[in-house]
């Protein structure tokens, strides 16, 4: 009983063969694009020495995919949601054939391909991520889907402790042209597990055309306190609460230690929320779902804002978990209320949305901290975020009473 109420719920793995494909799937490519992220990064400070150029890289997919998040989102609304993702698996696939082609001229290697390249990567990783949320509620039951998006945020923990560190072994044992390849390989095999899956993921064509179906999303979202409440205490947290950018700073005049302390401090909050997405088997008794979602990031907001007071590394790693740990914590349940309450007609493009924030709110984030880092200290950086996030999240309750007072399985009667 114990064990139940505490473990991540693995019911759907169990009750839906989709999700279950869909699961294996998500895992094998998860692991595939973290390894591709250390990769980028290795490659592109290799060829040009200049961590300005690495931070380029990873900005110039933002946009990629904030537009790859929306059009899939349309897309997914009109068109038959198995075949829309098996497409942008297979092509996720060619991407990263073409990383490993490109990395095998060593250092003649075309930093233009790794650019193009990976911005196309994240254009389909943006159709992907949205298609994926969008699916699992026709995959589970109503009472199921908790533990299901508990279940693919265990996979997503897992792919970003686990894969940079396998990336770091690879690159020095085999090479940038082989790490690619097996990404490229993951995608195929996810490609397979998603062709697999039955026709209950898909959804009968509608006469639609992708902008006006994007701008309908975006007003369908525009009367709905209870969706304005979850993307924007999200938005809350990572644009003051997410101090990435101080952490090298930090890590050298603070903490006084060299690149494993910095790893540290990027890895833990990862290792904080997989533990938070294996013990979240509790979280489906949750029924004030949306006091829940607004009391995790004020958690969030507070051992980020502590983490910006301690001199100590290891006080400062046990912040960083908890602050990890809150936050899957409110992913879940916000993931759970969006799905709950959309309309299915909307469902996708409403995803898409979320993704856009999912994924944007922590670039711009990382900007401010470092903005604010460099006008004023790293320290100041992280502890006014802290604090700014835990009075926006006090704001938000003050403002959208529909989203404080949302209790599972209620209708947005806004």
């Amino acid at each position: 009983m114990v064990k139940r109420r505490l473990l991540v719920d693995l019911t759907p793995l169990s009750a839906s063969p989709d999700f279950r494909r869909l699961f294996v799937a998500q895992t094998v490519s998860m692991v595939g694009s973290q390894l591709a992220v250390i990769g980028v990064a290795f490659q592109v400070y290799a060829l040009t020495g200049s961590s300005l150029q690495v931070g380029a890289v990873s900005l110039g997919q933002l946009g990629p995919f904030v537009a790859g998040a929306l059009a899939g989102g349309a897309l997914a609304d009109a068109v038959d949601r198995r075949r829309l993702l098996s497409l942008a698996s297979l092509s996720l696939t060619a991407c990263s054939g073409g990383m490993a082609v490109n990395a095998s001229a060593g250092a003649h290697a075309s930093l233009v391909a790794i650019y193009l390249l990976t911005a196309l990567a994240a254009g389909l990783s943006g159709v992907v991520s949205t298609v994926v949320t969008a699916v699992v509620p026709s995959l589970v039951t109503g009472e199921a889907l908790t533990g299901a998006y508990a279940t693919m945020q265990v996979v997503d923990q897992v792919g970003m402790v686990a894969g940079p560190a396998a990336g770091g072994v690879m690159i020095a044992a085999v090479g940038l042209s082989w790490l690619y390849g097996v990404d490229a390989i993951t995608f195929l095999w996810s490609t397979a597990f998603l062709w697999c899956m039955t026709a209950s993921v898909a959804r009968s064509p509608e006469k639609v055309t992708g902008s006006l179906s994007v701008l309908d999303g975006f007003r369908y979202l525009r009367s709905r306190q209870v969706l304005q409440g979850a993307y924007l205490v999200d938005l809350c947290a990572t644009l003051f609460g997410l101090p990435r950018a101080v952490f090298p700073a930090l890590a050298q005049t603070v903490f006084h230690g060299g690149a494993a302390t910095l790893g540290l401090l990027y890895s833990v909050p990862a290792a904080g929320a997989l533990v938070g997405s294996v013990t979240s088997g509790w979280l489906s008794g949750i029924r004030s779902q949306g006091r829940s979602v607004l009391i995790a990031v004020a958690v969030w907001g507070g051992a980020i804002t502590a983490f910006g007071f301690v001199r100590a590394l290891w006080p400062a790693l046990v912040l960083l978990a908890v602050a990890g740990w809150a936050d899957v914590i409110s992913a879940v349940l916000r993931s759970t209320i969006v799905q709950t309450i959309v309309d299915e007609r909307y469902r996708s493009r409403i995803s898409g949305i979320q993704m856009a924030v999912v994924e944007g709110g922590p670039r711009f984030g990382t900007l401010e901290s470092g903005a604010v880092a460099t006008a004023v200290s790293p320290r100041f950086s992280v502890v006014s975020g802290g604090v700014l996030c835990v009075v926006g999240t006090l704001v938000i309750a003050a403002l959208l009473p529909g989203f404080r007072e949302y209790r599972r399985g209620a209708v947005d009667p806004t």
